[in-house]
C-alpha cells in the first residue's frame, strides 16, 4: 500500500470532519441538504455530484445505494422517478443524515434508510434494478484500525468490502439489473479488477473525468460490472 495514499485518506478524514462540524447545511445539484456531524461532506469532492448526474435511474424501478452518506444520490434517485429506493450505510450518523434528507425533500415514502454493513440487513429475495456504491477506494493494510466513522468513507482494509460487494451484489440484482461502483485513481485498480474476475464480472468504464477529491487531483470514474 502506498503510504502517500494513506496520508491523503487521513487528510480527507480530518477535513470532512471539520466541515461537518462547521456546517449544518450545504448546496448541491440545485438543492439544499442537511449535513450532520461525522458524515462525509459531498461539497468537498466532485464525486457525489458527478456520480449522481451520471447514473442511470430506472423510472418506476428500484435503486440501492450502498454507503449513502448524506443520502444525496439515493434521494436524487427518488426525485428522478425511482419508485423504491434503499439508502444503506454502516454509520449511524450517515443513516440519520440520509433519513433527514429524504424527509427534507419529500421522498420518505420512497426512500428506506438502513444502517447496515453492505447487504447484511437487506431481506433475502429483495432485488434491485440498479445497485451503486461510491466506494472507499484506498486499500488500507490489514493492520489498519478504524478510529473514526468517517474513515469508512475513504479506507477499505485489505479491500475486504470491495471483495464482499462484488461477491454478494449479484444475488440482489433483478434480471437485467445493473451494478455500478464510484471509483477514483486513489484506488487499487489491479486488486479491483482481480476481485471482479473472481466474482465473474468484467469491469467497464461508464464515465470518467479528471477531477479532485479535496485538494488532491484524481481521475474519477463510474464503473459498471457486467
Amino acid at each position: 500500500m502506498n503510504t502517500d495514499r494513506l496520508d491523503v485518506g487521513n487528510a480527507l478524514t480530518t477535513r470532512h470532519g471539520a466541515e461537518a462540524a462547521r456546517s449544518s447545511e450545504f448546496q448541491l445539484l440545485g438543492r439544499t441538504w442537511t449535513l450532520l456531524p461525522g458524515v462525509f461532506a459531498p461539497t468537498l469532492t466532485m464525486s457525489t455530484t458527478l456520480f449522481t448526474e451520471w447514473l442511470p435511474y430506472p423510472v418506476n424501478g428500484s435503486f440501492l445505494e450502498v454507503g449513502t452518506g448524506a443520502g444525496v444520490t439515493a434521494v436524487s434517485a427518488a426525485l428522478r422517478g425511482c419508485a423504491n429506493v434503499i439508502a444503506a450505510d454502516i454509520s449511524d450518523a450517515a443513516a440519520d443524515n440520509a433519513r433527514a434528507n429524504a424527509e427534507r425533500h419529500g421522498v420518505s415514502d420512497r426512500v428506506r434508510v438502513l444502517r447496515t454493513d453492505l447487504f447484511d440487513a437487506i431481506e433475502p429475495g429483495r432485488r434491485f434494478d440498479v445497485i451503486f456504491w461510491n466506494s472507499n477506494v484506498i486499500n488500507a493494510p490489514e493492520e489498519f484500525a478504524y478510529t473514526d466513522d468517517l474513515q469508512w468513507a475513504f479506507f477499505d482494509r485489505h479491500y475486504d468490502t470491495h471483495r464482499r460487494y462484488l461477491a454478494q451484489a449479484g444475488r440482489f440484482l433483478n434480471p437485467g439489473g445493473r451494478l455500478f461502483l464510484g471509483f477514483n485513481s486513489l484506488g487499487d485498480w489491479a486488486t479491483l479488477t482481480e476481485l471482479a474476475r473472481e466474482a465473474g464480472f468484467v469491469v467497464r468504464t461508464e464515465r470518467t473525468t479528471q477531477g479532485q477529491v479535496g485538494d488532491f487531483p484524481v481521475e474519477i470514474s463510474l464503473l459498471e460490472f457486467v
